[in-house]
């Protein structure tokens, strides 16, 4: 009886995996047929994003669909941009639909650009084009695609100051990121470190924080000034000096040039290398 027994598992266990190779072979295959079409942005998009537009639509990426024969199924499409010129060697996915078209936000595109290596501030040739796949193991389909050209912005730490006034690029402005963020030194934290064009004769002041908007945040409980560190004791560099304009702004004596402004909140020092 007990050989019955085993013989009938056997011829079950048999049976099983019998049906299970039958299923794999008869799976119905999933050819591509047409690639996607991209429709748009082409080649005269050009765009500058800014951080406070960053939940506006920068652009509506629109295709045609893609087609495969076999069995219906969802097709996945995902844009896809690159450095212009690589034939995306190293493509960045900057999101995935099931539709065909996808409204990108200012912040979405901002981040796929930084995320993919693009040079912030600065406009970019960006290639971009649409990935069709379906299920598992099928082939992927690659529409056209086009050249468009986008200036990303910084993304700043949360920890950074920032310095507006005539003294540096930006004036004194918050307009499009005119303000020059003042980081903290990397593995610090009351150190602040930036390599800055100043201009002599002019001044400056450090602010605390950044809403980001072009109103910035002008406000006085939100800055520091010259008499604010010379109060504290700091030793501060002699080609820095009270602007004496009604602000007590920092003026900076040196040459115009690139310098080195750090402001150190442990030894109580400011310099200017």
């Amino acid at each position: 009886m007990k050989n019955i027994y085993k013989i009938l598992i056997a011829f079950i266990g048999v049976l099983a995996v019998s049906c299970n190779a039958d299923d794999v072979e008869n799976r119905p295959v999933i050819q591509p047929v047409t690639a996607p079409v991209l429709l748009s942005p082409k080649n005269d998009f050009n765009i500058v994003l800014t951080k406070d537009k960053e939940k506006e639509i920068a652009t509506t990426v629109i295709w045609d669909d893609a087609k495969y024969d076999g069995t219906q199924t969802v097709v996945n499409y995902t844009i896809e941009i690159a450095k212009a010129g690589t034939k995306f060697a190293a493509p960045v996915a900057v999101t995935t639909t099931t539709a065909r078209f996808k409204a990108l936000t200012v912040a979405e595109l901002n981040s796929a650009l930084v995320n993919g290596g693009f040079i912030e501030k600065q406009e970019n040739s960006v290639d971009i084009r649409i990935k069709a796949t379906v299920g598992i193991g099928a082939e992927a389909q690659y529409s056209n695609f086009y050249t468009f050209k986008a200036t990303p912005y910084h993304t700043p730490l949360a920890s950074s100051h920032w310095l507006v006034g005539a003294a540096t690029p930006g004036g004194w402005s918050w307009d499009g990121d005119a303000e020059t963020e003042f980081p903290l030194v990397p593995g610090q934290t009351n150190i602040y470190q930036v390599t800055i064009v100043l201009k002599s004769g002019e001044a400056f002041r450090e602010f605390l924080s950044n809403d980001f908007t072009s109103g910035g945040n002008w406000g006085a409980n939100n800055s520091h000034n010259y008499t604010y560190y010379s109060g504290l004791g700091y030793t501060i560099d002699s080609e820095l000096v009270n602007a004496a304009d009604g602000d007590s702004n920092f003026k900076y004596t040196g040459p115009t040039g690139p310098r080195v402004l750090k402001i150190d909140n442990v030894a109580k020092t400011i310099t200017v290398d």
